[in-house]
């Protein structure tokens, strides 16, 4: 009689991990896990059955069909794509203190509403190198070229089943979009302060400085 109460719990128990994989609601909150410990655990729900799991990252900053095409051809390498997602935090400190343009939880919601992605987490600055990456072990990493050189992918192809390396899916990029935002900002801006500051007679040092102020910042 135990047995069979075992039989029966363990049944039930794969009822419950299979309604939660597949059967989750397809709203963004599902699909976001901030816990690491989390993912782990519903990682290990999905190998009981065989999924083939594959992790990327990034920013996913102003989120373009480049993003779209690399999520689409990095899920055909297995069942279930995960996406780490640089936090605020840790794309400032890459990137500078004027990116992301879109705050993390745009970008969360943003690449929720890709079919392609089947779960998403965040990835904090003070997490140890490669950190996500030792934690899921998945059967197939997926970097771009610049991310990592040649003896780091070998390193990296022994923690996970596979790595490999997409080309850009696209002729754009993120920066790429910004520059062209600052190009038209400053079209639209530049004639009415240069006939603003010729009405007021601004001497040339206060026009140089404010030119400096329009035509802008670096490149990142």
């Amino acid at each position: 009689m135990g047995e069979k109460i075992n039989e029966f719990r363990v049944d039930d128990q794969q009822i419950e991990i299979k309604h939660r994989i597949f059967n989750h609601s397809p709203v963004e909150e599902a699909l976001f896990i901030n816990e690491h410990s989390e993912l782990v655990e519903l990682i290990d729900d999905l190998r009981r059955f065989d999924q083939k799991i594959v992790l990327t990252s990034g920013t996913f900053d102003i989120l373009h069909i480049g993003h779209a095409a690399y999520l689409n051809k990095a899920k055909s390498y297995g069942d279930f794509l995960i996406v780490g997602v640089d936090s605020d935090e840790k794309v400032r400190k890459r990137k500078g203190p004027d990116r992301p343009v879109v705050p993390e939880s745009e970008r969360v919601k943003m690449l929720a509403s890709l079919r392609s992605v089947d779960f998403i987490t965040l990835k904090q600055p003070d997490e140890p190198r490669w950190g996500l990456i030792k934690l899921i072990k998945p059967d197939t990493l997926i970097i771009t070229e610049e991310t990592y050189d040649d003896d780091t992918k070998l390193e990296l192809g022994k923690i996970c089943g596979q790595v490999i390396c997409l080309e850009p899916q696209a002729t754009t990029s993120t920066s790429a979009k910004i520059r062209l935002m600052e190009i038209g900002w400053g079209n639209k801006i530049k004639k009415p302060i240069e006939e603003l500051l010729e009405r007021h007679n601004a001497n040339d040092e206060l026009c140089r400085e404010i030119g400096k102020i329009l035509i802008g910042r670096k490149d990142d």
